[in-house]
This record gives structure tokens, C-alpha cells and sequence, in this order.
């Protein structure tokens, strides 16, 4: 848990490493993932670099593997476990691999590809051929004639032959085909047509096509011209046809059987082209992380700088502390693979630039880190607010949530995520809502958990409470009075016994009349306390800041001011509710301390803040305040509040302003006149640093009441949660439990699916959701903003691991298909 208190401590550090060293190095380096390097070439066009040659031919082998995944008829199986580097010369090899692989597989493609546009063109002639069948026949007699020798008698007597084009044409281009034909011959066709009724696949798309074989007759050289323009127009595939019936039987027959033969052909092609790929699916996930990783490592190498004489590569990066010795060991690997004799050098860079921030977390961890990130990266060393998120997150949460039996199913469906969360892993989806809550399945398990204590506190199982200890009332009414009414009041004096529930709410307050009304009362009271505990603490935490980055006296202008202002105000609001259900009893001898002289603290804490006095509206015995003294202390206490605000208000701009002061006269002090140069002017002055400091504090006085009222959403989602049960359950739930009977039994089964129904998709998961939302914008506005700046950048180090799952989130959301 030291690593999760606040970032690691972060080393600038200067690499010296041998040419022929380097790429091992990186090996070692992007399998460690502990160092975050620096680019020492921010002004050389990415072309220009010295690696850019061998990145171009990582990027085309990887576009090609790309290319014959995406031909793969299934998903490759995952990739083995590689633990060294490739030799230039297994690069190289593998490199001609895939070259001849590619090469193979386009070559299998485009004959397959030709064949299929063979066999297309078979199968419209043969569909072709029988239509044609039908077109050539006269109706009227009866006889089949041939086109080429129809004789139609002119006007003059003499004797005119008709010709033909046969041809097939897409569907949805009929209606404009023949409308074009009518226009181009000014009538002079006869256009015949029919629709093929299956579909025929495109030999490049595999796409389904719809087509229509069709027949034109005309007259005369000059309308065929014509005819086969708009045939070319339209995209019509033509094809011979003779007009003797013998003839187009012979051709059919011939059609027929070249179909068939290249029906054995096409399928023993596909079955080559399958083995084929079945062969290469074996290594090409491991093909493709051993390129990226090469990839990687040559795209690293370019940033890097070189020496003088240009034999030895120089590298600046960002390593924790924790973790030198990692860098130390690979570069040691680095030069004894390579077998230089010169070693490689690593020492640190005094900086002052700002390093990365770097929280060392685990799959626990992670998910409450992610949570703090998400708002901003915390700045470097500062406290790292995800450590008491990991309890205050899911307590905040279940006191919204809090019920037994709805906190069990979040539980029952955190513990599946949790045991099986290897083999879910495994299967990679680009479900966004899912990954979202496996990711945060262990958040998901403690807000459960939690949740099934606060149910118990509120007595609260599924809108129902359980009698676990006995109640700690008597029932002084008959049975037949209990059956009269619902409801009923119990008074404390007679009914009482004295002795307080052990745990939780007492079971009779599901039967009071008052329920909602103590329910409420305890809720927001509640609110209030645990809201006022989270910002004092979250105040505090900023001590802690101070003191690492040695600002002690923000302790006396900054903290000291803040916490006294908060805790004056509202914790002795939160003291006085103590007080209130301490000191006040039905059962009390004295009357003035009886349940009825009790005081409205909210009065009480609104007239405070007015300066008015309190007085007790019922009269004697009973008193305004709570104790004597109580309206003088109260003043005191609004005084010194009220007295913070200008030590928070100036406290920091004029220290700033004397500590610049007597720097600069030191600085004078310590410089000859002869050398002294002017000393240089504070960074703000005196008013810019107030106005900041006004705003600052304006946000702090102003949110401290503000962030106290925010906490009431705990008692505001808690209410709407259990009556929203209640109801459901009265509404829904309790119309099954009626008489015993066949048919009650029947209708129960319908209502308890449909109560099932409505408490998974409203209670579980709406209102899950929405007390989420609050339980963060508490954590990111109500807490962190006391204490925590989130101005760092997160440390991204050169990492394999990382890379790899980048790149498979990507190749995920293009919906399997690798891009080309």
C-alpha cells in the first residue's frame, strides 16, 4: 500500500548504448516496461530519421499479415510466448516469408477470382439459353420460328429479316433500360425480358445480385449499333445466342458441362486456398506481435540522438527509482548478446522539470485508480486520493443503497465477475458497457458487500424488515385491534422496554405510523455527519501535502483557518444532533429534557448564524438552547469562524510577497556590485496573487456550505430507494400473496417474475447507477477538491504489454476484421 499513498519517485536518467547493442537492449527494456523515454529529435521530420527504413518495413509486413488475417475463414488462435529477440538474418527470413505467403494467397485469390467470373458468365448464358426458349415461340400457332429468318411482310410486298441481341442486365435497371431502348428506335424494338429468380454472387464481393436475361429485336445495322451502346451503357453483359432451337439445345447442353467441370475446379481451388490458410493461421498472431514488437522498438530507436562520431546511441527517459535495476540489467543484457566490449552507461540527469506521475497499482487497485484518473492525474508525489477511496467509495455508495437483499445481488454479481475473471479474460469484445463493469468488478463486490451492512443497519430486505434479536416493544393492544388498522402507536413509556436493538433499526418500525418520519429524521442527520467527517478529512490530507513538499506554513494560513472554520460551524452542528439524542427522552424524569421540549437543531443552527436568539415555542418548562451559555458560545464560535476567513483571504499572498522580498536581498547580498545584474521581478504581484487567493478562498468559504448541503443527496437517494421497494412490493409483489390456491399459485409465478424483472432493471441497476454518480461527484468536487491539485501526466512507459492490448482494442472495435 506505500506505492498507492502517493506516486513513485520518479529518475531522469541518461542511457549511452553501443549501436549494436541497442536493439537487444529495447528488447529487454519493452518486455520490463519501466522506462518512459524522452524524444531527443523533436525537430527532425519523422523521414529523416536514422531508423525510418526499417519502421517502413515493419509497417508493410504488417500490413500485409493484416491483409491475410482479414482472409483467414476464423479467428487465429492466440499467440505463443516468445522470450527472445530475432536475429537480423530471422527478420530477414521472415520477412520473405511473408512476402511469398502474400504473394501465394493473391495469386489463389485472383484465379479463384477468375473462375467464379467464368462460372458467373456460364451460368447467365445456360439461364440465358432457357429463357430464350420462351421468347423465340409463337403463341399464336404454337411453332417455335427463328428470328434470323422470320419473314414479316412490308407495305411494298418485299421481305424483311429481324435481328437480335440476348443479354443479361441487372434488375433494378430494367425499367430504364427499356424506356431508353423505346427512345433510341423511336418504337422500332421489341423488347423481351424475365427475372432469374435466385440470386448470383459477385465473383469479386460475394455480394447477391439481382439480374434479368432479356431479348431485343430490330431492325436494320443502324438501331443494333444503337442497341449496343445502351447495352454498354447500362452495364448489360451480351452474349451469342443462336436462333435455331436445335442449336441453343446443342449450346445448352455444352454450357451444361463446362459448368460442372468448373464446379470441380472452383471447389478444388477453395479447398487448396483453405489448407493453405489453415497452415498460416497457426503463426500469424505470433508473426504479427514479433513485427509490432520490432516495430516498436525501431519507432523508440528514432528517438534517440547520436553521439559525435556517430557509433554510440544516447537516450533520456523517465524510470522510477524502484525499478533502476531492471534498466541497469537489460542494457547489461543488451551488450552481452551483442558481444560489444564496450558496456553501456546509465546515470542520472539532475532536472527540474516535472516527472510523470506513476501510481503502482494491482487488478485490486486499478479500478479505484482509474476512478481518481478519470478526474485528473494527480501531480507528482502528491497524496493519492485512491487509497481511501477504496473504503469511502463504496460506504458512500451503500448508505444510497443500502438493502440486504439488493446488495446480495450486486455481490452475487460482483463474486462471478471476480472467480471468473480469467476465463472472461480470455474473450476479448467491443461490448463497451460490459468492459465498463468488468473493470470495475471489484468496486462492484465491495459496493455490495457494503451495501448488505447498511441494509442491515436500516433493517431494509427487499422493502421488508427482518426480526433477528426480538423487538425491544411490547404490544399492548388485543388482536382484534391489531386487525382493525394498520397502523398503530406504541408510547415509549408503556411499551418500551428499555433496552436498545442490538444492531440496526428495531423490526417494529416497518408497523409505525411515524415510520418515514424517524426514517427521515435519522437519514438526513446522518448525511450531515458523515458529509461533515469526509470534508474534514479531506482537509487534513492537505497537511500532508505540505509537509512532503516542505510548506509548513501553509499548516498556519491555509489549513489551520480552514479546518477551524469547518468545525466550528458544522461539526458543532453534527455535536449538537449528539446532544440532541442523548440528552432528550420520553422516559426522562426532568420534563425539561422530554421528548417533547426536544429543539430543532436546524433552527437552532439557522438562528446562530442569524445572530437571533432562540426561543422555545411550546413554553415553559421547556427552554429555546440545548444547555445554558449555548446562545454565548455560539457567537464565540461564529466570531472565530468569521475571523479565518481574512487569515485565509491574505495569509498566503503576503508571505509570498515577504519570502520574495528577502530573496531578492540575498541574492543583492551574496552578488558584487560589479557582476550584479538587476535581480529579477516577483513572478505575480501583490494584486494578482489576492485576486487568486480571493477566488480560491470565496470557493472554499462558499463550498464549505454548499458541500455541506450536497451530502443530503445520501439521505435523498437512500428515502427514494426504500419507498420505491416499498411500493414496488405493495403493488406488484403482494397482489400474488393472497388465498392458497391453484390459480393464486399460477398468478404468484407471473408476479414474481414481473417483481424480479422490475427490481433487476430499476433497483439494481438504475439506481445503482445513479447512486454511482453521486458517490463520484462526492468524491471528485466534495472531498478531492480540499486537498488534491490532479495537474501531473500520467507515465506512459515504452511497453510491449501495453502496446499489444492497444493494438487489440483497435483490431476489437473494427468489429473483428483486421484493417488493411
Amino acid at each position: 500500500m506505500g506505492a498507492m499513498f502517493r506516486s513513485e519517485e520518479m529518475v531522469l536518467c541518461q542511457l549511452f548504448i553501443q549501436s549494436e547493442a541497442a536493439y537487444v537492449s529495447m528488447y529487454e527494456l519493452g518486455e520490463a516496461g519501466v522506462a518512459q523515454f524522452r524524444d531527443l529529435n523533436p525537430h527532425v521530420n519523422d523521414f529523416q530519421r536514422r531508423y525510418v527504413t526499417e519502421v517502413r518495413r515493419c509497417s508493410e509486413m504488417e500490413r500485409k499479415l493484416r491483409w491475410v488475417a482479414g482472409e483467414l475463414p476464423e479467428p487465429p488462435p492466440p499467440p505463443q510466448k516468445q522470450h527472445q529477440t530475432l536475429s537480423p538474418r530471422e527478420i530477414n527470413i521472415l520477412e520473405e516469408r511473408i512476402d511469398f505467403i502474400e504473394s501465394e494467397i493473391q495469386e489463389i485469390t485472383r484465379n479463384a477470382q477468375n473462375l467464379k467470373t467464368d462460372y458467373l458468365s456460364l451460368i447467365e448464358l445456360k439461364l440465358l439459353i432457357e429463357k430464350m426458349q420462351t421468347f423465340f415461340q409463337d403463341h399464336s400457332a404454337q411453332r417455335r420460328i427463328s428470328a434470323s429468318v422470320q419473314v414479316a411482310t412490308t407495305t411494298e410486298g418485299g421481305i424483311a429479316h429481324l435481328g437480335f441481341i440476348a443479354g443479361v442486365v441487372a434488375t433494378h435497371r430494367v425499367a430504364s433500360f427499356e424506356k431508353m431502348l423505346w427512345r433510341i428506335s423511336h418504337g422500332n424494338i421489341f423488347f423481351k425480358q424475365a427475372q432469374i429468380d435466385e440470386p448470383l454472387k459477385d465473383p469479386v464481393t460475394g455480394h447477391e445480385l439481382m439480374k434479368t436475361v432479356f431479348v431485343v429485336f430490330f431492325h436494320g445495322e443502324q438501331i443494333k449499333l444503337r442497341v449496343k451502346k445502351v447495352c454498354h451503357g447500362f452495364q448489360a453483359t451480351l452474349y451469342p445466342c443462336p436462333a435455331m432451337y436445335k442449336e441453343q439445345q446443342d449450346m445448352l447442353g455444352g454450357v451444361i458441362s463446362r459448368i460442372k467441370d468448373l464446379e470441380i475446379v472452383l471447389d478444388q481451388t477453395e479447398q487448396h486456398r483453405r489448407l493453405v490458410l489453415t497452415n498460416i493461421a497457426r503463426d500469424i498472431s505470433t508473426w504479427m506481435v514479433l513485427v509490432r514488437k520490432e516495430k516498436a522498438i525501431y519507432h523508440t530507436l528514432n528517438m534517440f540522438s547520436m553521439d559525435i562520431v556517430k557509433k554510440c546511441l544516447i537516450a533520456e527517459c523517465w524510470v522510477p527509482r524502484k525499478d533502476l535495476h531492471i534498466v541497469q540489467q537489460a542494457l547489461d543484457n543488451g551488450v552481452k548478446a551483442s558481444g560489444s566490449p564496450i558496456p553501456s552507461i546509465l546515470h542520472y540527469v539532475p532536472t527540474r522539470e516535472v516527472p510523470p506521475t506513476f501510481n503502482r497499482t494491482n487488478k485490486f487497485t486499478s479500478g479505484f485508480q482509474n476512478l481518481i484518473d478519470s478526474y485528473g492525474i494527480a501531480s507528482y508525489r502528491e497524496v493519492n486520493p485512491a487509497l481511501y477511496t477504496i473504503i469511502t467509495f463504496p460506504f458512500l455508495f451503500a448508505v444510497m443503497f443500502g438493502d440486504v437483499g439488493h446488495g446480495l445481488l450486486m455481490t452475487i454479481f460482483g463474486l462471478v465477475l471476480v472467480i471468473f475473471e480469467k476465463k472472461f479474460l480470455k474473450v476479448k469484445t467491443d461490448n463497451e458497457i460490459w468492459n465498463i463493469f468488468f473493470g470495475g468488478r471489484y468496486i462492484i463486490l465491495l459496493m455490495g458487500l457494503f451495501s448488505i451492512y447498511t441494509g442491515f443497519i436500516y433493517n431494509d430486505f427487499f422493502s421488508k424488515s427482518l426480526n433477528i434479536f426480538g423487538s425491544s416493544w411490547r404490544n399492548v393492544y388485543d388482536e382484534e385491534s391489531l386487525k382493525s388498522s394498520q397502523y398503530r402507536s406504541l408510547d415509549p413509556r408503556d411499551s418500551y422496554t428499555g433496552t436498545p436493538y442490538p444492531f440496526g433499526m428495531d423490526p417494529v418500525w416497518q408497523f409505525a405510523e411515524n415510520n418515514i418520519i424517524f426514517t427521515n429524521s435519522f437519514k438526513m442527520k446522518l448525511s450531515i455527519i458523515f458529509g461533515v467527517l469526509h470534508m474534514a478529512f479531506g482537509v487534513t490530507m492537505s497537511v500532508v501535502n505540505f509537509n512532503f513538499f516542505r510548506r509548513p506554513e501553509m499548516i498556519f494560513l491555509q489549513y489551520i483557518p480552514q479546518i477551524v472554520f469547518l468545525l466550528l460551524l458544522f461539526w458543532y452542528l453534527c455535536i449538537m444532533m449528539f446532544m440532541k439524542w442523548t440528552m432528550y427522552s420520553s422516559v426522562s424524569t426532568d420534563p425539561v429534557y422530554g421528548s417533547s421540549c426536544a429543539p430543532q437543531i436546524l433552527i437552532l443552527f439557522i438562528n446562530m448564524m442569524l445572530l437571533k436568539k432562540t426561543e422555545s415555542k411550546d413554553g415553559p418548562p421547556c427552554q429555546g438552547y440545548i444547555y445554558a451559555g449555548q446562545d454565548e458560545l455560539q457567537k464565540t464560535f461564529l466570531v472565530l469562524a468569521f475571523l479565518c476567513i481574512p487569515v485565509i483571504l491574505f495569509g498566503k499572498p503576503v508571505y509570498q510577497i515577504m519570502s520574495d522580498k528577502k530573496r531578492r536581498k540575498y541574492q543583492q547580498g551574496v552578488e558584487s556590485p560589479e557582476s550584479a545584474e538587476p535581480p529579477e521581478p516577483a513572478g505575480e504581484s501583490l494584486g494578482e496573487l489576492l485576486i487568486t487567493q480571493a477566488i480560491h478562498t470565496i470557493e472554499y468559504i462558499l463550498g464549505t456550505v454548499s458541500h455541506t448541503a450536497s451530502y443530503l443527496r445520501l439521505w435523498a437517494l437512500s428515502l427514494a430507494h426504500s419507498q420505491l421497494s416499498a411500493v414496488l412490493w405493495k403493488q406488484i409483489m403482494k397482489q400474488g400473496l393472497g388465498a392458497g390456491s391453484f390459480v393464486n399459485a399460477i398468478t404468484l409465478y407471473v408476479i414474481f417474475a414481473a417483481w424480479a424483472f422490475f427490481t433487476l432493471a430499476i433497483f439494481v441497476l438504475m439506481e445503482g447507477l445513479s447512486a454511482f454518480l453521486h458517490t463520484l461527484r462526492l468524491h471528485w468536487v466534495e472531498f478531492m477538491s480540499k486537498f488534491y491539485e490532479g495537474q501531473g501526466y500520467a507515465f506512459a512507459p515504452f511497453s510491449f504489454s501495453a502496446m499489444l492490448e492497444h493494438d487489440e482494442d483497435i483490431v476489437v472495435e473494427s468489429n473483428g476484421g483486421p484493417a488493411e
